[in-house]
């Protein structure tokens, strides 16, 4: 009877051991996201909006008083942006981010010789350093 319980305690222990290894595994895969934020500067035109890709897939149509704010996950991402309400205007551009883990990122969209850019706006900003500018 006591092997019964010593294995029964032993598989227990394994058991538990192994879970332990695999949960400290996917913890350490998952890096938390990223904020994207991207504007449009207030001179864009009443009447332009543009859309927004991010990473080949639609993820907004920006209008005026409008914006995109999202979360990404850590790594390499390409936005895109690229007229909505016309046809015939230029052709789409692009810029790459690298999107640290718990950081937010600023764009600004503007027209410059008949293209939609993207801009970043200002230097990226930590969490501590996003906390510290909140509206107070």
């Amino acid at each position: 009877m006591r092997s019964r319980r010593s294995f029964g305690g032993k598989a227990l222990l394994i058991l538990a051991f192994g879970c332990a290894i695999s949960t400290s595994n996917v913890a350490q895969a998952s890096r938390p996201p990223g904020r994207v934020v991207v504007k449009r500067v207030p001179s864009f035109g009443w009447n332009l909006a543009f859309n927004l890709q991010i990473d080949g897939w639609r993820v907004a149509t920006i209008a005026k008083n409008q914006q995109y704010d999202g979360w990404l996950p850590a790594g390499r991402h390409v936005l895109t942006v690229y007229p909505a309400t016309y046809e015939g205007l230029p052709q789409p551009t692009s810029i790459t981010v690298n999107v640290k883990p718990g950081w937010t990122h600023a764009f600004t969209a503007m027209w410059d010789s008949n293209l939609i850019l993207l801009r970043p706006s200002g230097a990226w900003l930590s969490p501590g350093e996003l906390w510290q500018l909140r509206p107070r």
